[in-house]
């Protein structure tokens, strides 16, 4: 056994979860507030709906931290069957919701459900299941590689169809690093990474100039200021007139219907430009903290399935922090990816607080673990 848990769950994890989606629920009032002005909304109408999702996503991952993980075993593949059934769905006429020319939502009376999101969760049960089951062959080429390849090129079709390339690679690169944490041979995973990328970049070539001035314009994106990279350019803005210490919370400019859906993808800037650049170093800090404790529940869990379903949760949430900090600061391309825990979005919301509780119900099994391996080594 490695270090003994002090505690039946990770208390530094449920705090950094805490205090991020608090943070997020008073960041989004803050940035939504012109907007919904604008829409003749009530100025609280995103601050309700934030608050109403955190409290939801509070309630799964109470739920999912009681909910023994060994149990996700037995559904792993109905839960990724029905993630494919539901990407397909969203191509069916009159179920599959389109908004901006991108077809992403499936609409449920009054709230839309994203099999996006929802896919994100499966593939990492069914991989850690796949490779826990058929552990004796991860090596092999023919069922340790090839039946995980094929996955991850199904999903990437669908999900790029919609369109939608950020969420297809963060996806396909979440499989493929719990592939190299369950032990597929490197030289596999190293070639099929080549191929990856000289097929997303001639999937780019393909789509047109304006695709692909899309996806290099971030490069220099003031020459388009007024276009494409409109929303980019006013991101740089907002962080760049924040200064160190920032304007003041709840006193920025941009979000005066200069950056649009600032409560969005790009509420990172607004947070630059109101606490500035120490209030972003902060929120970086508590991001790398809950990101350590991740991997340590993941590193102590009692066997090979949890490790693995820790290791994806640890993979997709630093991937996913990591694409949307690049995209606000012009690093990458604009993708629409959300900032966990604080962008708006109640999907991403519950996803990411169930993911967490996953992650509770893992490091309180290893605390059990221990406690019993302790009581076995004092018998003896």
């Amino acid at each position: 056994m490695k270090k003994p848990a002090t505690n039946r769950i990770d208390i530094i994890l449920l705090i950094m979860v805490v205090v991020l989606v608090i943070f997020g629920v008073v960041m989004v009032f803050s940035a939504s507030y012109y907007d919904t002005m604008a829409d003749n909304l009530s100025p609280y109408h995103y601050l309700i709906r934030a608050a109403f999702w955190a409290g939801a996503g509070a309630v799964c991952m109470v739920i999912l931290a009681a909910f023994p993980y060994k149990k996700y075993m037995r559904f792993a593949v109905p839960i990724m069957i029905i993630g494919v059934v539901l990407l397909v769905l969203l191509f069916v006429p009159g179920i599959g919701e389109t908004r901006n020319h991108a077809t992403r939502w499936i609409k449920i009376g009054p709230l839309t459900f994203m099999p996006g999101e929802y896919v994100k969760f499966a593939v990492i049960v069914f991989v850690a299941w796949y490779y826990t089951k058929y552990a004796q062959i991860t090596k092999t080429f023919t069922k340790g590689f090839i039946p995980m390849i094929a996955l991850v090129g199904v999903l990437f079709v669908l999900i790029y169809k919609q369109p939608n390339l950020s969420t297809a690679l963060i996806i396909c690169l979440t499989i493929v690093c719990m592939m190299f944490l369950s032990g597929v041979r490197i030289p596999y995973i190293a070639g099929t990474a080549l191929l990856g990328i000289f097929g997303v970049i001639f999937l780019i070539l393909s789509a047109g100039a304006e695709h692909l001035n899309r996806v290099t314009g971030f490069l220099h994106p003031f020459e388009d200021a007024q276009g494409e990279f409109y929303q980019t350019v006013q991101g740089l803005l907002a962080l760049g007139s924040g200064g160190v210490y920032g304007v003041g919370l709840g006193h920025s400019v941009q979000k005066a219907l200069w950056l649009p859906e600032a409560q969005n993808d790009f509420i990172f800037a607004i947070i630059g430009e109101e606490i500035g650049f120490v209030g972003c170093i902060i929120v970086l800090i508590a991001f790398l903290t809950l990101i350590w404790r991740c991997a340590v529940v993941s590193l102590h869990a009692p066997d090979r399935f949890s490790m693995l379903l820790g290791s994806g949760i640890t993979v997709l949430l630093a991937l996913q922090v990591i694409l949307n900090i690049m995209v606000v600061t012009s690093i990458a391309p604009p993708t629409g990816i959300t900032l966990p825990f604080i962008s708006y979005g109640g999907n991403a919301m519950v996803l990411f607080m169930g993911l967490m509780g996953i992650m509770l119900n893992i490091s309180n099994a290893t605390y059990k673990a221990q406690r019993r391996h302790e009581r076995l080594e004092n018998a003896i």
